[in-house]
């Protein structure tokens, strides 16, 4: 007996603020095959020969099927169509692991990757956000006598959380078993709750269990941790494990939010702490509203890092930010790079190399995973990155 021909792959998008949707209908995998198509205000039918598929839209989203309008056949994409759409556009977006931090609460710092406990039962009395990195030139025009602050560097106390674009700054001062004054030449590595100092030619601070770089340190007693290899929890709470690339999609969709929420940002060079340029982000929107049904690939299998990418992907909804990107690694776009880098518009995040490299990795599926009218713009690509409300 034959099996049963896949029904065409769906995509829509719809647009929060706009009130749009734009509805994609894939090509039958067997040629010939006739697709019937209902849309109705809560939900959308595909019927074939072989079967029927039914997704039904979120509780706040209705669309509007008498308006549909732009009907066009893609060849190798499949059927585009426009149609209006009513959505709670006051909805807050808010990434899927938002480490939301709370004066006064007992906290955990775990690496991420492995678990490995990092800082133990700290008590936060302050958890303050630190200014921009550029935040010293700017002193000029809101002082009218000499720099107050000119030498003097912005470090936390011992019960201290101070939030940088992309990082935590915390003071180690307790946690330290053997002090070091020459930072310029250690190295620190996790153990329990405790930091073991190694004289070293770097300050980089690497977990003791899985041996990734989990931040560097700044003073004797001051430690930057990326938020992208830190997760911090309350002491109360067990630790739950939480799949590598969902968390590197929520951590840089936050910075991204945050960043052009607070300060009209919208493009951003990801560097590594080798200061190299590893991609260029220029985001679009922050509104979108997906579904699609995707079918398997064979991406994961080649790269486990690339698995839960595959879990999220179904036809549930899921809120993202549409982000276009650029690689730059192997001198690629090196011109472009080098112009964003002068530009004042466009804001640095560092992050460890590896987890460039993996941001990179995750990007690129997600653009391949796209329709394939929808994956450049212009010469950059596009990724949208997992949201909730």
């Amino acid at each position: 007996m034959a099996a049963a021909a896949a029904p065409p792959r769906v995509f829509l998008e719809l647009r929060r603020r706009m009130q749009n949707a734009l509805l994609i209908v894939g090509e039958p995998k067997e040629e010939g095959t006739a697709v019937d198509i209902s849309i109705r205000p809560s939900s959308f039918q595909m019927k074939t020969s072989e079967g029927c598929t039914d997704i039904q839209l979120p509780a706040e989203v209705r669309l509007i099927p008498s308006s549909c309008r732009g009907l066009r056949f893609l060849a190798g994409d499949g059927l585009h169509l426009r149609l209006q759409a009513q959505a709670d556009s006051s909805t807050k977006l808010t990434p899927a692991f938002n480490q939301s931090l709370q004066a006064q609460e007992w906290c955990t710092f775990y690496c991420q990757s492995c678990g490995e406990i990092i800082i133990k039962d700290r008590k936060l009395l302050r958890v303050l956000p630190l200014p921009s990195e550029n935040w010293g030139a700017l002193v000029g025009e809101w002082c009218c006598h000499p720099d107050p602050f000119a030498n003097k560097s912005l470090h936390p106390r011992e019960n201290d959380c101070f939030i940088g674009d992309s990082f935590f700054l915390v003071n180690l001062r307790s946690d330290l078993c053997q002090p070091s004054p020459n930072l310029a030449s250690v190295e620190t590595h996790s153990s329990g709750n405790h930091l073991k100092w190694k004289p070293k030619a770097n300050t980089k601070v690497i977990c003791k269990r899985c041996k990734i770089i989990l931040g560097e340190t700044m003073s004797s007693e001051t430690t930057k941790f990326y938020m992208t290899e830190i997760i911090i929890q309350p002491s109360e709470m067990n630790f739950s494990f939480i799949p590598r690339s969902p968390f590197i999609q929520s951590v840089i969709a936050q910075c991204l939010m945050e960043l052009s929420s607070a300060r009209s940002t919208f493009r951003f060079a990801i560097q590594g702490h080798d200061s190299k340029v590893y991609i260029l982000l220029w985001l679009l929107n922050t509104d979108s509203l997906l579904i699609e049904s995707l079918e398997l690939s064979n991406s994961a299998k080649k790269f486990p890092l690339l698995e839960d990418i595959e879990k999220t992907n179904s036809s549930s909804p899921w809120n993202a930010v549409k982000v276009l990107f650029l690689p730059c690694i192997k001198n690629r776009n090196e011109k472009l790079a080098s112009s964003w880098e002068s530009d004042i518009s466009v804001h640095s995040l560092t992050l460890p190399s590896t987890t460039c490299l993996e941001l990179l990795l995750i990007l690129s599926r997600n653009n391949a995973s796209l329709p394939l009218s929808l994956r450049y713009m212009n010469s950059f690509q596009l990724w949208c990155s997992h949201c909730r409300t």
